[in-house]
């Protein structure tokens, strides 16, 4: 379901002593490839989304792609790696359920001089290049939306309440961060909510608790728009429409909320099967040997009704694919 350039070089300042390492087995074609992938999970319309991109890609290039779902398990993902190492992938793309956690297996797929890309979340230990986008941003741009319509509606002060996701995530502290920045100095306070794991019903809960306990609240974000919607879902059975309501990743069911109605005002771009595209690119470029960002970045844009109806937005996502190679 998630990172600033800085923030994310920072994750990743071993890769380029590592890199040579990494690639010294190239494939002069990079064709035909055998790629593992250990995903977090599969959990959310998003990952769900970038694994179907990565599958896409993996076949127009004639690759194998191998994937495995940790299913939000540290364990369950290192045994997962260790089980994508004995089957001899070529290159072993990680989006990791803890970024340190998964540090001892990332150095033994070094060892075994498989490359190792992570995607969506950055991870600590021996990693060629690193394929996401800026978090920080994104919540930024959301954040300073919601502001601008709170500030449109006269409300200039007020409580926030803020529905997290995964506690410990990168993805989760990025977006956290982005979306403190945006508030600071507003006149706005932010009500930390409980983590919901980017998963609607848990958003749907969190948001019958803390409604009942912030009865005053001016809004709502959420670390992605599935629980953005889970918790406008409550607010409207509440008959609380006068709350808006942000998230972030570009849901089409959020985009469609903005063009048609006034309460969810604002979203950031995070196309995730453009996402998986660019993951599995990534990989044939590491495998034959040829040098790539330790950082790639994806880029993303943030929707509000100014601009909805230019965003192309008929599958899951929102679409936005700037061009990255």
């Amino acid at each position: 379901m998630f990172k600033s350039t800085a923030h994310a070089l920072r994750f990743v300042s071993v890769a380029v002593c590592a890199a040579a390492a990494l690639t010294a087995t190239p494939t002069a074609e990079a064709k035909g490839l055998k790629i593992g992938f250990s995903q977090v999970t599969l959990q959310s319309p998003f990952y769900v989304q970038l694994k179907e991109g990565a599958q896409a890609a993996a076949k127009a290039n004639g690759d194998e792609l191998i994937f495995l779902d940790a299913n939000g398990d540290v364990n369950k993902q290192n045994n997962d790696i260790q089980d994508l190492l004995t089957r001899k992938v070529n290159v072993l793309i990680v989006n990791p359920v803890n970024p340190d956690a998964v540090a001892p297996s990332l150095d033994a797929a070094s060892r075994a001089h498989v490359p190792v890309i992570t995607v969506d979340r950055a991870a600590h230990g021996s990693v060629a290049a690193y394929i996401g986008r800026d978090n920080v941003k994104m919540g930024e741009l959301s954040g300073k939306a919601l502001v601008a319509a709170l500030k449109k509606k006269g409300v200039t002060s007020g409580k926030i309440v803020e529905i997290q996701g995964d506690a410990g995530g990168t993805v989760m502290q990025d977006r956290r961060k982005g979306f403190h920045n945006a508030f600071n100095g507003t006149g706005f306070k932010v009500v930390e909510g409980p983590y919901s794991e980017y998963i609607r019903a848990n958003a749907v809960t969190a948001m019958q608790d803390l409604l009942q306990a912030n009865a005053d609240l001016k809004a709502v974000v959420a670390h992605n728009d599935d629980m953005a919607l889970g918790a406008m879902q409550v607010l409207q059975e509440a008959n609380r429409k006068d709350v808006l309501v942000a998230g972030i990743d570009g849901l089409s069911e959020a985009l469609n909320a903005i063009e048609s109605g006034n309460q969810y005002v604002a979203t950031a771009l995070n196309d995730p099967r453009y996402l998986g595209d660019i993951t599995i690119q990534t990989a044939e470029q590491v495998a034959a040997g040829k040098k790539v960002p330790s950082f790639v970045d994806a880029g993303t844009e943030v929707v509000t009704k100014d601009n909805v109806r230019q965003i192309k937005h008929d599958g899951l996502f929102g679409e936005y694919r700037p061009k990255v190679y």
